[in-house]
């Protein structure tokens, strides 16, 4: 046992756990990529007083804060967000709309540790910011879900539940709860699959709702898109966000991911501060956290910033992702993989002789190894076994006797294909191109 491990909710990334993280990163970078988003970092401690003005002072029970040696406020990121209109605030006024811009930042939370949560955790954020159109909340879901397909998840292994928050308070509305009341029924709704339905239903008597309306309100989390209609088809803003769910749906269809989305009015998103369309990820067979979740903020910017542009996006974190592609079988086993172990042949070689073989292996774009022992006692056959054992594909074998008077390049070299046990002889060059064309193919 080491005298000191790693701290608790903290990971150590292990070569085969850097595989599995290197996978989800890929998947997050490429889908990024394919969906035209430009990638922006900010640095790991913040004022304090950041979070709190986005969150409330109840966040610092969950950040790792500080005073630090200027006498500064500060915290490590939580989230990316705060960050994020913190720095497009600075430059909004001189940057091309919609802006889309995505991070993959590790953030750091003092919560309590379980399945799927621990206190640090990468995370991509992919945001909209100046796009008011329905259809940017679509494309924005289509990324998330995207990731998910790139990874090999379909929609019988995940689901999209999408609501919005401002269908949610028009029909609140028309049931009786007033203006100030709102935050304690989201919160109700928002809870309803973790708390019974007596609590709910006295937590909604407690902000002044008789029994039929409590009742009603919580009858709101399995409504469906034709409930609302029939229910609250007299208010014709209702109407219009109903008719921006149906754009939403039909671009998500024509997009390719009908089969992973699911209404569901219980997603309301604990966050205060999200205005429309909100979504989470989940796994169809309940078995972990939330995988991601996101929505439309149009008014954090003007409350952070003083800056009024709409904006939307959405965090997914790499720990209950990591979880899920175990479960499924999906993750990646790491393997140690290296092009070329270069060694000596049958007969001695200057060590000179051997490096220059190296570094033209390297310079020609694959990763070349070679033993750091010296030649003296030189076995051929132990030297193949531990070429084996490196994870290489070829061993290449430098000889005396091929081309000393050749330029690196043109050097005979004898390359043999360590699972196949073929072997050729060729100059380092002809290896180089040989090597890289089988990995085109």
């Amino acid at each position: 046992m080491t005298k000191h491990a790693a701290l608790p909710g903290f990971r150590d990334f292990y070569p085969d756990e850097m595989a599995r993280r290197q996978q989800i990163f890929d998947a997050w970078n490429d889908v990024a990529r394919r969906y035209g988003f430009e990638q922006y970092d900010g640095p790991p401690l913040e004022s304090l007083q950041l979070f709190v003005e986005k969150s409330g002072p109840e966040i610092v029970n969950q950040l790792f804060n500080f005073t630090d040696k200027g006498g500064r406020d500060v915290a490590l990121r939580p989230e990316m967000t705060p960050s994020l209109v913190r720095m497009l605030g600075a430059r909004i006024k001189g940057t091309p709309r919609p802006v889309r811009w995505y991070s993959t930042p590790q953030l750091f939370r003092y919560e309590k540790q379980q399945r799927g949560r621990l206190r640090e955790h990468f995370q991509l954020n992919m945001d909209i910011v100046g796009e008011q159109s329905v259809l940017a909340d679509a494309d924005l879901l289509a990324a998330a879900l995207d990731v998910l397909r790139t990874l090999g998840l379909t929609g019988e292994d995940v689901v999209a539940r999408y609501s919005d928050r401002r269908l949610l308070r028009h029909a609140l509305l028309e049931i009786g709860v007033s203006e100030e009341a709102l935050p304690v029924a989201y919160n109700v709704v928002d809870k309803i699959e973790r708390d019974s339905r007596e609590v709910g239903l006295k937590r909604l008597q407690e902000i002044g709702l008789n029994d039929a309306q409590a009742a009603e309100t919580l009858d709101l989390t399995s409504i469906t898109h034709e409930g609302l209609q029939a229910r609250f088809g007299g208010n014709p803003e209702l109407n219009r966000i109903l008719e921006d769910h149906s754009t939403y749906v039909g671009a998500l269809s024509a997009l390719g991911f009908r089969d992973y989305i699911e209404f569901d009015m219980k997603i309301v998103r604990g966050l205060a501060y999200y205005t429309g369309i909100v979504f989470e990820i989940f796994d169809r067979k309940g078995q972990l956290r939330a995988i991601c979740g996101g929505g439309r903020y149009d008014s954090l910017f003007a409350s952070l910033s003083g800056i009024d542009v709409p904006a939307l996006g959405f965090g997914f974190g790499d720990v209950v992702l990591g979880e899920l592609l175990k479960d499924r079988g999906l993750a990646v086993a790491h393997a140690r993989s290296v092009d070329a172990f270069v060694m000596q042949g049958e007969s001695a070689v200057a060590e000179s002789r051997l490096l220059e073989v190296v570094a033209a292996v390297r310079e020609g774009g694959l990763s070349a190894i070679y033993s750091y022992k010296a030649s003296a006692g030189f076995n051929l056959g132990k030297a193949l076994k531990a070429a084996d054992a490196s994870g290489a594909r070829y061993a290449v074998l430098v000889d005396a006797d091929h081309g000393a008077r050749d330029e690196t390049q043109a050097r005979k070299v004898r390359v043999k294909m360590l699972r196949s046990g073929e072997q050729t002889e060729m100059s380092v060059a002809e290896f180089i191109a040989e090597a890289r064309s089988q990995d085109e193919r």
